[in-house]
C-alpha cells in the first residue's frame, strides 16, 4: 500500500475518534453543570475539559475567561480550533475523501452524511437548544461509522490502518481523561496534585474502617467518579464487574488494566498490536517491539503497584510511549511528518 493512502486512512480514523472522545467529554461536562455545585467547581471542570485537550493556552488567547458557551462554541464549533468536533469531523471526511477508492461505498457516504449533517445542525442551532441530543448524536456516527468498516471491508491492509488510527487515538484520550480528572479530586479534596493519595473520602480509607467524609464529599465523590465513567461508558460495565460502590482505584483500574473493557489502556494496545503485527514490514521491528512492551506491561500491571508509584506519573510516562509508537507509526509506514 502506497504511504499515502495509509496516512489517509490512519487519521480518517483518529480524527473520527477523536470528534466521538470530544463529544463525549463535552455531554460529561455538560450533564454534570445540572447538578448543584459552587461557581467555581463548575468553573474547574470546564478548565479540566480544556487541559485535557491541552488546549488552555489556546483558549485563553482567544476568548478569555472560561464559561459553559464559550469552551463550548471553541470546542464544538471554531474551525480554528483543530481539535473541535467540526475540525476533527471536516478533516476525517477530507481523509476518506482523497482514498474515496480504497474504502466501500458504505463507509464513504457516512463519513460524508456525518459531515454534511453535522454542518446542517450547527447552523440550526441544534448545539445549543439541545447538546446532549447533538452529542449523542456525535458519538452515534462515530459507531456508525466503525460498524460500517468492520461490517463492508476487506479486511487487508487498509482496514488494519484504519483501526490502528482508531485505537491509537482512544489509548490516548483515556489516558488523558483519566490524568486530568484524578489530577481534579486530588487538587479538590487535599490542595496537591501529585500522585493519587487512595485514602481520599469514599475511597481505600474507607475500606480500612475509617469513617467517611462528610455528606458533601460523599456526594461529589460519587458524582465525580460516575461522570469519569459514563465518559467512556463504563458506568455499567464497573456495576456488573465490581458489584460495588465506585471508589476510584477500582475506577482506575478498569480503565487501565481490564483487557475486556472496550476503552481500557489494555484493550487499545492490544488492538494496536494486533493489526501493526498484520502490516508490519522490514522496519518497524522496533515499533512493533515498543508496542509488544507496552501491551506486556499493561497485561501483567498490578493497579496497586501503579498507584504506589503515582498514577499521574505513570499515566505521563503512558502518554509519551503512545507518543513514541505514533512516531515510529509515521516513519514507518506513512507520510513523514515534519519536525
Amino acid at each position: 500500500m502506497l504511504s499515502r493512502t495509509a496516512d489517509h486512512l490512519f487519521w480518517m480514523a483518529r480524527y473520527m475518534e477523536r470528534a466521538e472522545n470530544t463529544a463525549r467529554m463535552l455531554d460529561v461536562n455538560y450533564q454534570t453543570s445540572l447538578l448543584p455545585q459552587s461557581a467555581d467547581a463548575a468553573e474547574q471542570g470546564w478548565k479540566g475539559l480544556l487541559s485535557i485537550s491541552e488546549l488552555t493556552g489556546d483558549f485563553a488567547k482567544r476568548y478569555g475567561a472560561v464559561t459553559p458557551r464559550s469552551v463550548m462554541e471553541y470546542m464544538v464549533s471554531d474551525p480554528n480550533n483543530g481539535s473541535s468536533i467540526r475540525s476533527c469531523l471536516m478533516a476525517a471526511r477530507e481523509n476518506a475523501r482523497a482514498v474515496r477508492g480504497t474504502l466501500t461505498t458504505e463507509v464513504w457516504e457516512t463519513q460524508n452524511q456525518t459531515w454534511l449533517e453535522f454542518q446542517r445542525m450547527v447552523s440550526d442551532g441544534a448545539f445549543l437548544r439541545d447538546p446532549g441530543a447533538a452529542f449523542e448524536w456525535v458519538k452515534f456516527r462515530s459507531h456508525l461509522s466503525r460498524g460500517v468498516t468492520v461490517g463492508t471491508m476487506l479486511q487487508d491492509e487498509a482496514f488494519h490502518f484504519l483501526r490502528i488510527g482508531s485505537f491509537l487515538e482512544r489509548a490516548d484520550n483515556t489516558a488523558r481523561l483519566l490524568d486530568v480528572k484524578f489530577h481534579a479530586v486530588q487538587t479538590e479534596f487535599f490542595g496537591r496534585p501529585d500522585g493519587l493519595d487512595m485514602g481520599m473520602p469514599g475511597a481505600a480509607s474507607q475500606s480500612q474502617g475509617d469513617e467517611p467524609g462528610d455528606g458533601r464529599d460523599v456526594e461529589y465523590d460519587f458524582y465525580h467518579w460516575s461522570a469519569i465513567l459514563r465518559s467512556v461508558s463504563a458506568f455499567e460495565v464497573y456495576r456488573k464487574v465490581y458489584r460495588n460502590v465506585i471508589r476510584p482505584e477500582k475506577v482506575a483500574e478498569l480503565l487501565i488494566l481490564r483487557p475486556d473493557m472496550p476503552r481500557s489502556l489494555a484493550a487499545c494496545i492490544q488492538e494496536v498490536l494486533s493489526n501493526l503485527t498484520m502490516v508490519a514490514n522490514g522496519q518497524s521491528s522496533e515499533t512493533l517491539r515498543r508496542a509488544g512492551r507496552l501491551r506486556a506491561d499493561l497485561q501483567y500491571g498490578r493497579i496497586d503497584e501503579i498507584l504506589s508509584t503515582g498514577l499521574h506519573a505513570y499515566l505521563t510516562q503512558f502518554l509519551e510511549r503512545v507518543g513514541t509508537i505514533g512516531v515510529g507509526i509515521s516513519r514507518d509506514f506513512l507520510v513523514p511528518v515534519e519536525a
